[in-house]
């Protein structure tokens, strides 16, 4: 894959464009608090932030019975509706990587399965709802990632080919959804991969450490 090949760039949202984990976790601590179990650190808890607020109850409380994660989920997802961006931020190189897409005219979206009740407010917080020319959530279609729906959807708003997209992910479901839609997926290794996690194993065309290889890889 060489930059000339891509003319649109999309990213997932949470552990690859942004680092939210610090709010996710946040809220399920408060929640946790609430249900009297114990708080968990954010850097055991920060590769989970990427597989939704249920899996973030698990990873935390694994032997509690199911009802008792689902109530504690539910606490999580008010808890974090209050709080919703107040920690979170563009990962390092990505505000640079931005600009250079501005300055070149190069359309970017977002295709995140977070809901849009969450998702647009964190990227009006991030400063970015004026700049994306897409925003494509969890419930944006009928089906979220890996499906294609939403990847579609995505590249129609940015009036790019599939085929022309570099889509950049930090978990198996994010490349697979790329690769199914005819898309060039770049793994984002600086995002909340697991131990367990093979990226290597991965449909993809590239790997990036960071925001500033991904720079790099624009302007070399």
């Amino acid at each position: 894959m060489h930059k000339h090949d891509v003319k649109g760039v999309l990213f997932d949202l949470d552990g690859t464009l942004a680092d939210t984990a610090p709010d996710l976790v946040y809220a399920l601590n408060l929640s946790l608090e609430d249900a009297g179990f114990t708080a968990q650190p954010l850097e055991k808890m920060r590769h989970a932030a990427s597989h939704g607020s249920l899996y973030l109850v698990k990873t935390a409380i694994p032997d509690a019975d199911e009802a008792l994660q689902l109530k504690i989920q539910q606490g999580l997802l008010q808890h974090y509706g209050q709080i919703n961006g107040e920690l979170s931020r563009l990962f390092d190189g990505l505000p640079e990587l931005l600009n250079l897409f501005d300055q070149h005219s190069i359309p970017y979206g977002i295709v995140t399965n977070k809901p849009a009740r969450f998702a647009r407010p964190l990227v009006d917080k991030l400063g970015l709802t004026g700049r994306v020319n897409a925003m494509i959530s969890g419930d944006s279609t009928r089906h979220a990632k890996p499906h294609t729906a939403p990847m579609l959807l995505a590249a129609q708003q940015i009036a790019t080919s599939p085929q022309q997209i570099l889509y950049l992910g930090d978990a198996e479901r994010d490349l697979v959804a790329a690769h199914n839609a005819n898309m060039l997926g770049g793994v984002a290794l600086w995002g909340y991969l697991s131990a367990s996690d093979k990226p290597e194993l991965w449909p993809s065309k590239r790997h990036f450490v960071d925001g500033s290889s991904l720079t790099q890889f624009f302007t070399e």
